[in-house]
């Protein structure tokens, strides 16, 4: 997506849990993001954002991307690729791939642990993501029985909608929502994200939702706004 790429220096690799990029401040971090892949993609698919972002260094941010597992995807004709659910069909509501959210949310919480006993708090972690990854920090992060620092959710909407009410913690019942979509996206329309966001409002959580003129992508206003807020949550 981004044509800026880092040193390879910069990246190193896990062979525990999921495989991930992770990419560390240069000093010892005391906050976490960990962003989430959309369908196809791999955890390398937005590590290059980093220096986009242009955070303060005092900051202390280790970003980490992990690779979503391999599997086949039906709405691609049954085509394995990373993907962290099925996509069963258009319909989100009535045919959504229940096991495969509930899957990778543990391997997710798994990574969270992970974070936790570096020495990184609940509350100074950030579940970030794009389409089917923004889906699923959505899913994950209103789930968590601690409090996050935050969630972005790009170009996505909220996964097992119908049991959100019943399955969301009130630890993150305050936790700020940065949503954000392209007026002109033409995978999962500008709609589906603004009625995410309205049922996330309605339901008391403080969604900050931004559009922008763009298809299913990111754009360079999106980015500067998702600086502003990660400098607001982890100040």
């Amino acid at each position: 997506m981004c044509a800026l790429r880092l040193p390879e220096e910069l990246y190193s690799m896990s062979n525990e849990l999921l495989s991930y990029v992770e990419i560390n401040p240069s000093q010892p971090a005391k906050a976490s993001v960990i962003w989430l892949h959309g369908l196809g993609a791999d955890g390398y698919d937005f590590a290059n954002i980093v220096p986009e972002l242009k955070l303060p260094a005092d900051l202390a941010i280790r970003f980490v991307f992990p690779h979503a597992p391999v599997r086949p995807v039906t709405i691609n004709a049954g085509t394995p690729m990373r993907a962290w659910y099925d996509i069963l069909g258009f319909d989100f509501n009535s045919r959504e791939d229940a096991e495969g959210v509930h899957t990778s949310q543990q391997a997710i919480n798994d990574l969270i642990a992970q974070e936790k006993k570096s020495g990184i708090s609940a509350g100074n972690i950030v579940l970030a993501g794009f389409s089917q990854g923004g889906a699923m920090a959505l899913h994950c992060g209103l789930r968590y029985p601690e409090r996050l620092a935050g969630i972005i959710a790009l170009s996505c909407y909220l996964p097992l909608a119908r049991n959100f009410h019943s399955d969301a913690t009130t630890a993150n019942k305050k936790t700020p929502i940065f949503m954000a979509h392209g007026d002109q996206d033409p995978i999962l329309p500008l709609q589906i994200g603004e009625a995410s966001a309205e049922l996330l409002t309605q339901a008391g959580h403080p969604v900050e939702f931004h559009s922008y003129v763009m298809p299913h992508s990111v754009c360079v206003d999106e980015i500067a706004a998702i600086s502003s807020f990660l400098q607001k949550i982890l100040q």
